[in-house]
């Protein structure tokens, strides 16, 4: 596959046309400062990665109106550094960069952890419903998605996530691991993390997912209980009776 930058640069000249027959062409972001790149590296847990330093020194990021098609226009504007942007869920992604938001307060992140060795994976942070879906672990294949999705038929894996794969993971909840199963696994992490913890909880593996993949963040009220085991990518979510969400939602 080829580099987050040769990705960018081949894409230079592609005039983008809206359904309104609207047409405007790629815009690249400037690339970052000395002085940014200090900052980046400062609040990072990780050296920045070399294929993520050459395209920043290229351009941050791009804009282009509509890029994923849709009455909203959203993500009009990717800025892949998330220099500027404020993100939480600090339980889920203690060291997240918010790279592209949908113009609805949801937002793509990078998860980058001490052990990174790439700029990613990347996440899909939504609030209604709130869930977490894993995108994708290649930031090149990320750009070629976003700019798939700003012409005829204005398709991608980018509004999937956004809309169907989301709203899958919030109806069916699918991938849960019971603490049972977990306390009795073969896996060590998953029993390590299961025994800090009590049958209250559930679990998802994240560690090798695939596209539309995630979990339920919030699926136990607006005081849901969410930990993470360590840096790796395993997730707990504290299952409330209705009655507990009541008493919470008072608190």
């Amino acid at each position: 596959m080829p580099s987050p930058i040769e990705t960018l640069k081949g894409a230079e000249g592609t005039i983008f046309k809206d359904r309104d027959g609207s047409q405007q062409p790629l815009l690249l972001l400037p690339h970052l400062t000395d002085e940014e790149f200090r900052r980046l590296e400062a609040s990072v847990p990780c050296p920045i990665p070399d294929e993520a330093r050459e395209l920043f020194r290229y351009a941050r990021g791009f804009r282009v109106p509509n890029l994923i098609g849709g009455p909203h226009k959203l993500l009009t504007e990717i800025d892949l550094s998330g220099l500027e942007a404020e993100f939480g869920l600090e339980q889920v992604f203690p060291h997240a960069r918010s790279i592209a938001g949908d113009g609805c307060g949801n937002f793509w992140v990078i998860d980058l952890t001490s052990d990174s060795q790439s700029w990613g994976p990347v996440f899909y942070a939504c609030h209604d419903a709130p869930v977490i879906v894993y995108q994708t672990d290649s930031l090149a294949h990320f750009i070629e998605e976003a700019l798939r999705g700003g012409n005829s038929p204005w398709v991608s894996e980018i509004a999937d996530v956004n809309a169907a794969l989301t709203s899958r993971i919030w109806r069916e909840n699918p991938g849960v691991l019971s603490f049972e199963q977990c306390a009795d696994s073969s896996d060590a992490d998953l029993k390590e993390f299961a025994g800090s913890l009590d049958l209250t909880y559930e679990f998802v593996d994240l560690r090798a997912p695939k596209l539309g993949d995630g979990f339920s963040w919030g699926r136990y009220g607006s005081r849901s209980v969410v930990k993470r085991f360590g840096e790796k990518r395993i997730f707990a979510n504290q299952r409330k009776s209705r009655w507990q969400r009541f008493k919470d939602a008072w608190k």
